[in-house]
């Protein structure tokens, strides 16, 4: 059956999804690719619909309705997406749980939210804290052909729908909250990434942003939600952008650059492709020029926040250089400044920080448990969600960045990642993006370390490319030359650590923290682990 876009105003997520079980009742809204030691499964929108009826019926019994909470605990599957569906439904708010935060981390969520209902995965242990009933990923799957409930509430366009977690590097998880209006916005503003009857391989965890907060975007344009299997392993993505004819490819660069290193790339048929996404972190020009000639298709990056969940892309047609060293420029309905610390925005060419405005952007982070049904029981932090969004709407991201004449965002570095070397701001982005033209460097990531004379100094660990005979001292001498060559020479690093690889977050994004961990002090400027 060919997808076709649905028409007509809706305002809530749900009347989505039931319009989409009409109009594209026999598309295929997600699939689990067959593994070797699982078949093929899919579910159309029609059967997402009826399954979410049923399994919204089991919740029900067990005290789920407007403004309570389910925390999810599975990993990115079918089931996953029939108990948000079910979640939504019921008037809920859905909260992703990523199986790769740690159980502290997990336990801040629960005694947070106190939801209704926890679903787990079969074998796992009960979560410890105010997880609510525990059911497990096999009690919502025997509930699908269930009867639905008696009644069903009536819901508003403002009534939240999820809460989307930070991933935590910096304290513990925030949760920014979503409602029916945000997701509708985030659908409005996809652009190049979204076409009628596309067939995406989605490689995040769904708890992300980048699933939580496009499902009304999907359901809107009969898009078929390709699930990478877990754990991601780069072998499986050739094999199965072909056998599951994928038109949008997304991934991060650490991703991207893994997924090129594999023989089976070449001989794959990647005809039906039509575009490949990339984004959360740096993209280098070489991964770039690499992914464009081994796809034969346009490359694109996205750049945003899990509380902005829309931001700013290049398109296809931009030049391999603005790919590789901006983020774009806004997508549609989005407002972009940089601006100095009280606001002031600043001009052309000044890096600042970065603010974004638009309708999807959360509505504020989590403060605890709702009072009563809809909107108006939520509780928000309101000290948390003043600290990033304003009263006027913009959003003040934990990114530094500058806007170039062209009008496209380049970014030099994290708020939290910024480190101060005898008086002057380092960004380690910018420095990262200097060395990596490096020809000894394969990765690179650099961080601050305390220094008693200096206050800060920047160590660059780096992952050498293969067959790369240069020596720790030559290495450092390189490094440096090479970051003096275009940036200020107290941007170059006072350090190298050699590692076999870079250790990455639950996102597949190199993890800053653990890397500041290993950044002692070392007396000869070098060292290796």
């Amino acid at each position: 059956m060919t997808a076709r876009q649905i028409e007509g105003e809706h305002a809530t997520l749900v009347e989505v999804l039931r319009a989409a079980a009409r109009v594209n009742g026999d598309v295929e809204a997600y699939v689990e690719p067959a593994t070797a030691d699982r078949p093929r499964r899919s579910l159309t929108f029609a059967e997402w619909d009826r399954a979410s009826d049923g399994v919204a019926g089991l919740l029900a019994a067990h005290g789920v309705g407007p403004g309570t909470v389910v925390c999810i605990v599975l990993p990115s599957s079918i089931d996953y997406m029939v108990v948000y569906g079910a979640a939504v439904r019921l008037g809920a708010i859905a909260s992703g749980i990523n199986l790769r935060l740690a159980a502290p981390e997990v336990v801040s969520i629960l005694d947070r939210t106190h939801p209704a209902v926890t679903v787990i995965d079969d074998g796992a242990a009960a979560p410890v804290g105010a997880a609510g009933t525990v059911l497990t990923r096999s009690d919502c799957a025997g509930a699908v052909d269930g009867p639905p409930p008696s009644a069903w509430p009536a819901l508003a366009s403002s009534d939240p729908v999820a809460v989307v977690w930070t991933s935590g590097t910096t304290g513990l998880p925030k949760g920014a909250v979503f409602d029916h209006d945000s997701l509708q916005a985030v659908a409005d503003g996809t652009d190049v990434l979204s076409e009628p009857g596309d067939r995406r391989l989605s490689p995040l965890p769904f708890a992300h942003v980048g699933s939580m907060t496009r499902i009304w975007d999907e359901a809107a344009n009969g898009i078929t939600t390709v699930i990478t299997p877990t754990p991601w392993r780069a072998s499986d993505a050739a094999p199965v952008m072909e056998a599951e004819r994928i038109t949008v490819a997304q991934g991060v660069p650490t991703q991207w650059a893994l997924v090129l290193a594999q023989p089976s790339l070449s001989d794959a048929d990647l005809s039906s492709l039509r575009i490949a996404g990339t984004g959360a972190s740096r993209v280098p020009a070489e991964l770039v020029a690499a992914l464009r000639d081994a796809l034969g298709v346009p490359v694109v990056v996205r750049y945003t926040s899990t509380e902005a969940s829309l931001g700013t892309g290049t398109v296809p047609g931009d030049p391999d250089e603005a790919v590789a060293t901006t983020v774009g420029h806004p997508v549609p309905g989005v407002s972009l400044v940089v601006a100095d610390e009280d606001g002031t925005p600043l001009a052309t060419g000044e890096v600042g920080r970065v603010r974004l405005r638009s309708p999807a952007v959360m509505r504020g982070y989590w403060g605890g448990p709702p009072t009563g049904p809809g909107a108006a029981g939520l509780v928000f932090d309101e000290e948390a969600t003043a600290a990033v969004l304003a009263e006027d709407g913009w959003l003040t991201t934990g990114d530094f960045g500058f806007v170039d004449d062209d009008g496209r965002l380049h970014l030099v570095g994290r708020a939290n990642e910024l480190y101060i070397r005898g008086g002057y701001n380092v960004y380690p982005a910018e420095v990262e993006a200097a060395l990596g033209d490096h020809p000894d460097v394969e990765q690179v990531a650099v961080v601050g370390a305390p220094d008693p004379v200096l206050g800060e100094v920047g160590v660059a660990f780096v992952v050498r490319t293969a067959g790369s005979t240069a020596d720790e001292v030559t290495l450092l001498a390189g490094l440096r030359e090479t970051a003096r060559a275009s940036l200020a020479d107290y941007k170059a690093p006072d350090r190298v650590v050699v590692v076999d690889r870079l250790p990455l977050t639950s996102m597949m994004k190199v993890d800053k923290r653990a890397l500041a961990a290993l950044a002692s002090p070392e007396p000869n400027g070098v060292h290796q682990r």
